[in-house]
């Protein structure tokens, strides 16, 4: 009797349902910055931090620090939220 917990070839066969609770770091990079530290700490409410990307530009989904999507960022339900619009192959370079 085989055991159902592997596959031929000696990998173990995981359900995709068994992953359902399994819990991720995720950050949407808008853009990035280089600020020297005297202007840094001059920033205050309603300062404006310019960023390297341009209105339109895609945003990067990161998960545990790996590319894996791009997208746009959309309201929904009065939120912000992110509209993937490309998903990146496993191989594809950060």
């Amino acid at each position: 009797m085989s055991d159902p917990a592997f596959s031929p070839g000696g990998e173990h066969a995981l359900p995709a349902e068994a992953l359902r609770d399994v819990e991720l770091q995720a950050r949407l990079e808008l853009g990035r910055a280089r600020l020297p530290v005297r202007d840094l700490l001059r920033l205050g409410p309603g300062a404006v931090v310019e960023l390297e990307r341009l209105v339109g530009d895609p945003v990067d989904l990161y998960v545990n620090d790996r590319l894996v999507a791009r997208g746009e960022i959309v309201v929904a339900g009065g939120s912000f939220a992110l509209r993937v619009t490309e998903v990146l192959p496993p191989d594809a370079p950060a």
